[in-house]
């Protein structure tokens, strides 16, 4: 028997993804299971005979992968971020930094936590919000001009809807319609400049090009692929800790990511950094 809270992957998929599954209900006299990605930001229905419960140990298996491929990132992160930094001048003087700020709305607790610890861990000034996708646009002005973030990560769960095969049909996705109008507040009354304000918006299978079109600088999913719930804050990181002097490419920022290209994508985007002087 499979029941709410139990861990699950779906075998029509061959059983790739782990899920947590949120609820059970019946739909035509099936039972399906509403479900949640463990690692990756993805919604997903599924109906219970195509559902296999994972054991304990294999689950563990999998949290030891997910946990090792997040340190390989974060360690990569900091050996960047050493490289990066940089003394201006030569008389030897120190100087402080002053990283971007960033403000997380997410739709999922779960994974907000998760975030902003890695946000602290990587010493990134970041305020975080559990918001609700379809609550973004109303809130997203507001939590703007009450922390005047630097970068704006819009995020939580989204994904393709079954049986819908076109793409560019915004109906096909089950949440990016909320980032996008959310993106276009942000563009349209705050700050159509990318440089001075830099947005993340996306999700697990998002409309990567109508977030561009919106007005984001970085955008899930090119490819329609599943992202990792740390991607968003990887693409922050880079800018938060990389100059204001340095234009950084699509391609740098999107390298930092773990989902890679085919989840992340974007445009040109200057850094966040500021170097203070003297040091106090």
């Amino acid at each position: 028997m499979i029941s709410v809270g139990d861990i699950v992957a779906r075998k029509s998929y061959g059983m790739d993804v782990y899920f947590r599954v949120i609820e059970i209900y019946k739909k035509h006299n099936v039972d399906i299971a509403h479900l949640k990605g463990i690692d990756v930001r993805l919604w997903a229905d599924a109906p219970l005979s195509d559902l296999v419960k994972i054991n304990t140990a294999d689950y563990q298996r999998y949290l030891n992968r997910v946990v090792a491929l997040v340190r390989e990132k974060k360690e990569c992160i900091h050996k960047e971020r050493n490289l990066r930094y940089y003394m201006r001048g030569n008389q030897g003087e120190q100087y402080f930094k002053r990283p971007g700020a960033v403000l997380h709305l997410d739709g999922d607790p779960e994974y907000l936590e998760m975030c902003l610890n890695t946000y602290k861990e990587l010493n990134i000034p970041a305020y975080g919000y559990v918001v609700a996708e379809k609550d973004q646009p109303r809130l997203v002005e507001e939590l703007y001009f009450k922390h005047l973030p630097d970068i704006i990560v819009l995020t939580g769960h989204d994904a393709l809807v079954k049986n819908k095969a076109d793409f560019h049909d915004l109906n096909s996705y089950r949440n990016s319609r909320y980032f996008i109008e959310a993106v276009k507040i942000l563009r349209q009354k705050i700050d159509r400049d990318k440089d001075n304000l830099v947005i993340f918006a996306g999700a697990c299978q998002s409309y990567f090009e109508a977030l561009l079109e919106a007005g984001a600088n970085f955008a899930s999913s090119p490819e329609r692929v599943l992202i990792h719930a740390y991607d968003p804050v990887f693409v922050a990181e880079k800018i938060a800790y990389s100059s204001i002097y340095d234009p950084l490419t699509v391609r740098e920022v999107v390298t930092n990511t773990i989902t890679g290209a085919k989840g992340i994508g974007g445009v040109d985007t200057r850094g966040k950094l500021r170097l203070g002087f003297p040091m106090i």
